[in-house]
């Protein structure tokens, strides 16, 4: 083993280890707010101690009580709000589209400080998207990052149809075309497969992090797929 990969192997292994250092001496969050804390100064109210399975539940389940018009609004409260102020400790991240139709507490039924949200059109994990979701999973705590797409997505489509477009609007249909490429020759409706294809390359996209790749094999994060409908405000996995 050369030299070189002894360091890589060395920086991978201690990687959680260091970052968890580097937290503890303000490093990360220096930069970054004076509101942000580490997790373990967050409110006991939150949900820092599940599991990724138990963070996936919980959206799930919240997003069933959407579906079933039993919203229960939770940590929407004045007291929940000033809680908040004081910390973050988000119990999941989401990565969706920037589509105006998909809010990410109003369909999975959460409230403040429970999700971290990146969003951007076609949900596609660039490197400030990865980064923001590297640091919501590291220092915040996040439990479950779940990539959600939707039914009719527009920036999908765009791509499918080879569409010509103006300013930055390219790069995104750039960031789209390795899921347009696999959902080829796939029965069924051709955009649903391209869109449901994209969630899957995004999430191929997070998991190549070192960062987060690492906290998926200490158990201290999960990364899955989900599928929004337009019509039901229903939200199926895709992974």
């Amino acid at each position: 083993m050369t030299k070189q990969h002894r360091q890589t192997n060395v920086s991978r292994r201690n990687l959680l280890k260091l970052s968890a250092g580097a937290i503890s001496a303000g490093v990360l969050t220096a930069g970054l707010g004076s509101n942000l804390v580490a997790p373990e100064k967050a409110s006991a109210q939150d949900k820092k101690d599940i599991t990724p399975d138990d963070a996936l539940k919980a959206l799930l389940d919240g997003n069933d009580r959407f579906v079933k018009a039993k919203k229960r609004n939770p940590n929407q409260s004045q007291s929940r709000l000033r809680e908040v102020a004081k910390g973050q400790n988000p119990f999941a991240s989401i990565l969706g589209c920037a589509d105006s139709r998909v809010p990410s507490e109003i369909v999975f039924d959460q409230g403040l400080g429970d999700l971290f949200v990146c969003r951007v059109a076609g949900n596609i994990a660039t490197k400030e998207e990865t980064g923001s979701l590297e640091f919501g999973s590291l220092v915040l705590g996040s439990k479950l990052i779940l990539v959600l797409g939707h039914e009719r997505c527009g920036a999908v489509d765009a791509t499918i149809k080879g569409a010509s477009v103006p300013g930055e609007i390219g790069s995104l249909l750039e960031a789209i075309k390795p899921g347009v490429e696999r959902s080829q020759g796939q029965a069924g409706d051709k955009l649903e497969n391209a869109c449901k294809a994209n969630i899957l390359v995004q999430i191929e996209k997070l998991k190549s992090s070192p960062v987060l790749s690492e906290l998926i094999k200490a158990d201290k994060l999960k990364i899955v797929g989900g599928y929004y409908d337009l019509d039901t405000g229903k939200v199926s996995l895709v992974s």
